[in-house]
């Protein structure tokens, strides 16, 4: 088994997300090693880019804050290098096709391999199109996460049967963010994608609370959380690794616990909600 395989073998996977380079490089890897003694499974690292379509105005203005700070792809690269070193968790690499391209994909897989990522999400990629990294991915080893989300109805089949590492259900419509409440397609998303596949299912997209992860946890094999861990980067800067650390092990116990029943927590007003 590969280091993704693993993580989710091991227990319901809390899966943090965190923009690179936000507030600086220093500060992220710092995170880094903070969301690990949380209990991160699987940790998902941001590469800023100016054009994130699919975010928020809170990762929105974090990638602006990380390039104003002068983060780039060849920086997350050599400090994704030095956590490597340090720990086995499955690091994997959130970005949009530009960046990619811009770099090359042959290289940008390469350096992905070297360093330690164990894998690629790109939200702006659809299924159809896969083909465009898929083989540069699968010659260095790198996993191409995909992505379902409730206007995939039509295809969960068949990206499901194509899929690999896990599958990242979106919970709800829109761009990525805090809303007050979360829907229920990812729990008939996932129903779907079981009839054909054994990979496990990883609910992001709308989930900040300790009650709303136990939920989601209820249902799924993985929870990603994001906005709400970049909101207190925004608020600390260089002091939010403690906060930070504070909300992801409430996330962790919350979901060992299994707080709540399957769907218990769907639609909640009770603070706020990301990926």
């Amino acid at each position: 088994m590969n280091r993704i395989t693993e993580a989710f073998h091991r227990r319901k996977a809390l899966i943090p997300f965190i923009t690179g380079g936000d507030p600086d490089m220093a500060v992220t890897e710092e995170l880094i090693y903070a969301l690990i003694d949380a209990g991160a499974d699987l940790e998902e690292i941001g590469l800023p880019f100016s054009d994130p379509i699919a975010e928020g105005p809170v990762i929105q203005a974090a990638d602006e804050r990380a390039l104003r700070a002068g983060c780039t792809a060849d920086k997350l690269f050599t400090l994704v290098r030095r956590v490597r070193r340090r720990t086995n968790i499955p690091l994997l690499f959130m970005t949009y096709l530009n960046p990619v391209f811009t770099y090359g994909s042959r290289r940008f897989m390469e350096n992905c391999a070297d360093c330690g990522v164990d894998g690629l999400i790109t939200p702006d990629m659809p299924w159809e199109e896969r083909g465009e990294l898929a083989a540069d991915s699968a010659a260095c080893g790198v996993t191409l996460i995909s992505m379902l989300a409730p206007t995939s109805a039509g295809r969960v089949r068949q990206i499901a049967a194509s899929a690999e590492g896990f599958l990242y259900c979106v919970s709800s419509l829109g761009v990525t963010g805090e809303r007050q409440e979360i829907g229920r397609a990812a729990a008939d998303i996932i129903a779907r994608a079981r009839t054909v596949t054994n990979l496990p299912c990883a609910i992001g997209f709308g989930i900040s609370t300790p009650a709303q992860a136990g939920a989601m946890a209820a249902l799924a094999d993985g929870v990603i959380v994001g906005s709400a861990i970049v909101r207190l980067v925004a608020e600390n800067g260089a002091a939010s690794v403690a906060p930070v650390r504070e909300f992801v092990r409430g996330l962790r116990a919350a979901i060992d616990a299994g707080s709540g029943t399957a769907g218990a927590g769907l639609e909640t007003r009770e603070g706020e909600i990301h990926v």
